[in-house]
């Protein structure tokens, strides 16, 4: 691209064992019109998708545990309580997120309302999520849930009451950040539509 603010130099494979890392050299234009070499590593692991599962008249929303090895060699004790969520793996996002709900919740979702995408670190993830809330009602549960074994999950389903689950938050017990950004959207329209 003649006016591209990047020129790209080299590309090199470091590992694509999980997901691919990926080191790059790049010149970058800067504001003042000069350039800067960089050199960067990008880990790329696909776009996902998540969701918010809540009973509107219940005041309820489900959320799930498992254990993250990142967290866990990070400081914190590897159990995070989530959203469903999922990669989608060349699907589409509405597709994915009613699959991976059904599959990590045990409920099969109806209508999901999809209400942005994010990146969630992009100074090294290429990762993009697109962000679903959808109503959930205990008829829908068609399963007990719990993730699929061949993957590594063993998912604990959670239904809290929201205003527990926000609290949850301000007590550093939910810290998975999808998570906590579904909770303060909810909470929002909440406040708007007067639920």
């Amino acid at each position: 691209m003649e006016n591209s603010p990047v020129r790209i130099h080299a590309e090199e494979l470091l590992s694509d064992n999980w997901y691919v890392l990926k080191k790059y050299t790049f010149d970058l234009r800067r504001r003042d019109g000069s350039w800067q070499s960089q050199t960067r590593e990008i880990y790329d692991r696909g776009n996902g998708a998540t969701i918010l599962l809540y009973n509107r008249e219940r005041r309820t929303v489900l959320l799930i545990r498992q254990f993250r090895m990142p967290t866990f060699v990070n400081g914190y004790h590897g159990y995070l309580i989530e959203s469903a969520a999922g990669l989608l793996d060349n699907a589409s996002p509405e597709e994915r997120i009613r699959l991976e709900a059904e599959e990590e919740t045990g409920y099969r979702v109806g209508h999901v309302e999809k209400i942005y995408s994010a990146f969630m670190s992009p100074g090294s993830v290429t990762e993009r999520i697109h962000f679903f809330i959808g109503e959930y009602q205990p008829g829908d549960r068609v399963s007990d849930g719990g993730g699929l074994e061949d993957e590594g999950e063993d998912i604990e389903v959670l239904e809290l009451g929201f205003e527990a689950a926000l609290a949850m938050v301000e007590s550093a017990e939910i810290v998975d950040g999808k998570t906590i950004m579904l909770l303060q959207y909810l909470e929002l329209r909440m406040l708007k539509e007067g639920w």
